[in-house]
């Protein structure tokens, strides 16, 4: 029998200390808290891989428009294409770089942009390298909503002050 008795999807048990907890961020876990756990070369190396993704991806850009220049299409395509990931790009970095701010206000306005993202990848990359280089990407934005939770979970007069 194994040492987990818990009932499949129950969180296992652990003594956490009451009160809001922090929330996650994607490579740093809840280590952005206090900056512990490997936080710094977690840092490091988000910086490190997503500018190394985002020079691959440009890479992969760049033999995708060689192809286009071998199948002779015309000047008027290959502008588009670069007009196309150049304005997806700018898009999607400014959008990437909103939401280590602010949650966004409208889910379903984020859905449609979904896919123009995805166009504009390269834009994300870059806002993730940029933001990487000061911070977690997002731990501003969840150190503020974490410290006002914990503020409003002690209250003003919370047990044990004096």
């Amino acid at each position: 029998m194994s040492e987990n008795s818990a009932a499949p999807g129950t969180p296992p048990a652990t003594a956490t200390a009451p009160g809001p907890q922090p929330e996650p961020i994607r490579f740093f876990g809840t280590t952005w808290v206090d900056h512990d756990g490997g936080y710094g070369l977690r840092r490091a190396g988000v910086a490190v891989g997503s500018l190394a993704a985002a020079v691959a991806a440009c890479f992969v850009l760049r033999f995708a428009y060689e192809g286009l220049e071998i199948a002779e299409v015309g000047g008027f395509v290959g502008v588009l294409v670069i007009a196309m990931f150049s304005i997806c790009s700018a898009i999607a970095f400014r959008k990437t770089w909103e939401g280590f701010g602010a949650r966004p206000g409208d889910p379903s306005r984020e859905d449609a942009l979904r896919g123009l993202k995805s166009i504009g990848f390269i834009g994300s990359l870059l806002a993730y390298f940029v933001r990487s280089l000061t911070e977690a990407p997002g731990e501003k934005l969840r150190r503020t909503e974490y410290e006002k939770a914990r503020a409003q979970f002690e209250g003003p007069s919370s047990p044990g002050s004096s």
